[in-house]
């Protein structure tokens, strides 16, 4: 079922202002179970706790201050659930689909802190599935209309979409990775470090796409972001951070020629 039928059928069965305060829930929901996972830990430990303690051996893990881009996702969430609930926008047919789509990676998301903290690794894994392809979803609704958006809505909704698909699909990749770490698969032939180069750059790939096509500011520097850390973390690994720094570099220099095109004479 694709996200067009998902989103009709729900806004059919709630309709406008229902699916614009539904959102709402979802949103301040999903930053409620974030922070209170934080504070009353599920099983004892936070995910900041397993990420530096069982797993701390999963090395394209960031620099734990790279994490801080929580609080840019949800005060860019909350953005866009004021922006999205205003009588004009919440009836336009591209808000009410995203509407829907963000409400499943948020309960998605929810999920996900609850096996994550209960160390299911590969039960969260699929949660993180969800969110990732709900995200997708809703961002493929942003191609439908970006020809049609003005500066506001690139700043209310274009952006917080953007910067958390870039975010989540990051986290996609760790999550996967501490899944196979957990699991005690963590080499197959080839150093950890290695088969981290290799994960950076498959993933940088994701941003190098939306620079190409949609010149996606917001999504190319959350990569940035998360390549910096990655190398700020392993300052005495160059098998890691050379290629983390590398792709940062790549990405600017292709987000600044796509962006800013040589005019020709």
């Amino acid at each position: 079922m694709t996200s067009d039928v998902i989103g009709d059928y729900a806004m059919g069965r709630i309709g406008d202002k229902g699916l614009a305060i539904a959102t709402w829930i979802a949103i301040i929901g999903t930053l409620a179970v974030n922070t209170l996972s934080n504070l009353f830990p599920i099983d004892g430990n936070t995910v900041a706790d397993l990420a530096n303690g069982p797993l701390g051996g999963v090395l394209i893990t960031p620099a734990n201050y790279a994490f801080i881009i929580w609080g840019v996702i949800y005060v860019g969430l909350i953005a866009y659930a004021w922006y999205q609930s205003r009588r004009k926008q919440r009836g336009q047919l591209i808000i009410r689909r995203i509407n829907v789509c963000l409400i499943i990676a948020c309960v998605a998301q929810m999920v996900w802190i609850y096996l994550f903290t209960l160390q299911l690794y590969w039960l969260s894994v699929v949660a993180m599935a969800g969110i990732l392809l709900a995200l997708i979803a809703a961002y493929s609704e942003l191609e439908d209309g970006q020809h049609f958006a003005d500066s506001r809505r690139r700043k209310m909704v274009h952006g917080p979409i953007s910067i958390y698909l870039a975010w989540i699909s990051v986290a996609t990749v760790v999550n996967i990775a501490s899944a196979l770490y957990a699991s005690g698969i963590r080499e197959l032939g080839l150093s950890g470090a290695v088969w981290t180069a290799i994960m950076i750059m498959v993933a940088n790939l994701i941003a190098a796409l939306a620079i190409v096509q949609r010149r996606d500011l917001p999504f190319a520097l959350v990569f940035v972001w998360a390549d910096v850390a990655i190398a700020q973390r392993h300052q005495d690994i160059p098998t890691i951070w050379v290629p983390a720094l590398v792709m940062a570099i790549v990405l600017v220099g292709l987000l600044v020629s796509r962006r800013y095109p040589r005019k020709s004479w």
